[in-house]
């Protein structure tokens, strides 16, 4: 299973940030071997949209799940309809 965690940083040492769609990295980690990649998250600068743009981001990673704090409707419409879990 590929789980997305929304990050402050691009490790897996990084502190876990509660906003999704503008958290400032997705550490995207493989649960069956703990390998993991970190993808920038455009969302910080964005003005609008960031919670879907961040859905999107997640979904064309491959991710089965993801884990945050804070979700927005329009992100958790997103990500649903994408069949992602959020946790």
């Amino acid at each position: 299973m590929r789980v997305a965690v929304a990050s402050s940083g691009d490790s897996l040492e990084a502190p876990m940030d509660p906003r999704f769609g503008r958290c400032a990295y997705f550490v995207i980690v493989n649960t069956d071997d703990m390998s993991f990649e970190a993808l920038e998250n455009p969302g910080p600068q964005m003005g609008s949209g960031a919670g879907i743009a961040a859905a999107q981001l997640i979904g064309d990673a491959g991710a089965d799940a993801v884990v945050a704090a804070n979700y927005g409707p329009n992100a958790a419409q997103a990500l649903q309809a994408g069949g992602i879990r959020t946790f």
